[in-house]
């Protein structure tokens, strides 16, 4: 028999084979043979390879940082602002802020609120041992989109106070607030507005952007009940383009709030964003 009719033969039984085992059910499941998978197969069996551990996954990948909006606004030496770019936005407009926060909810939830309704921004600076006692009303100012500043830890004159005893007083208020809500602030203002050069450098080598006011609201020499009417008076009598108006976390102060931002506007003022406040060291 020549080689020729050998490999007919040969051709012959391996189709038989093959036609075989196709018929055959008993075969189809055979894993010796490996088909191409079917589009149906191929997710099933690579989806698992993609997402094994979608715990592990969500973990590894931090969440991206919050983006620093662009500065808009410098600080004068007198503590105003003004604009750094003219064209791009207003010199008619103020900077609100209340200090010695945070301690009494129904104060801040009115304060919040009515910033809301005006769509204004302030900054709240803070006091280490209030913020301590009330973590949660810390949280509920940085969740409501408002600024938190540091005003140190004791309220105590930091003028009168040595540099290492004016150090663990900043230094103490920014570890607390990075501890509760994961940033820094990034403005100090001293209580009572008395600082002097030691303060300053202090407030700088912790990043922080020192500032007193420039309009004094005076709701602090008021004693309870309190007047919002003079409030307001206090602060549209001082009224100048990029203001920097001092207030408190007061029941009259929030009494007050609405209807000094409504003048203020009908004036035709703003309300600058902290965030766009220019921090250059």
């Amino acid at each position: 028999m020549t080689k020729a009719h050998l490999r007919k033969i040969y051709a012959v039984i391996a189709i038989t084979a093959i036609l075989s085992s196709c018929s055959s059910p008993s075969k189809t499941t055979t894993v010796e043979l490996t088909p191409e998978p079917s589009a149906a197969s191929t997710d099933v069996q690579t989806v698992p390879k993609v997402t094994s551990d979608p715990i592990q996954t969500a973990q590894a990948t931090p969440s991206p940082s919050p983006e620093l909006k662009a500065p808009l606004y410098k600080m004068t030496s007198v503590y105003r602002f003004v604009p750094l770019d003219e064209t791009a936005t207003t010199k008619k407009a103020v900077l609100l802020t209340f200090d010695d926060a945070p301690h009494n909810e129904e104060v801040i939830v009115s304060l919040l609120d009515t910033l809301d309704k005006h769509n204004a921004k302030a900054i709240f600076f803070v006091n280490g041992y209030r913020v301590k006692q009330h973590p949660e009303l810390l949280k509920k100012i940085n969740e409501r989109g408002q600024t938190i500043g540091n005003h140190s830890w004791d309220h105590i004159d930091l003028k009168k106070e040595d540099k290492t005893k004016v150090e663990s007083q900043l230094a103490d208020v920014q570890s607390e607030v990075k501890s509760i809500i994961g940033k820094e602030p990034r403005f100090f203002r001293p209580p009572y507005g008395s600082g002097g050069d030691t303060v300053k450098e202090i407030a700088k080598n912790h990043g922080m952007l020192y500032m007193t006011w420039s309009n004094g609201s005076l709701d602090w020499e008021q004693k309870s009940p309190g007047d919002p009417d003079k409030v307001v008076t206090n602060v549209l009598d001082q009224l100048h383009p990029g203001a920097n108006i001092l207030m408190h976390e007061l029941t009259w102060t929030a009494s007050a709030l609405d209807d000094l931002l409504t003048k203020l506007e009908k004036k035709g003022y703003t309300f600058i964003d902290p965030e766009t406040i220019e921090v250059n060291l």
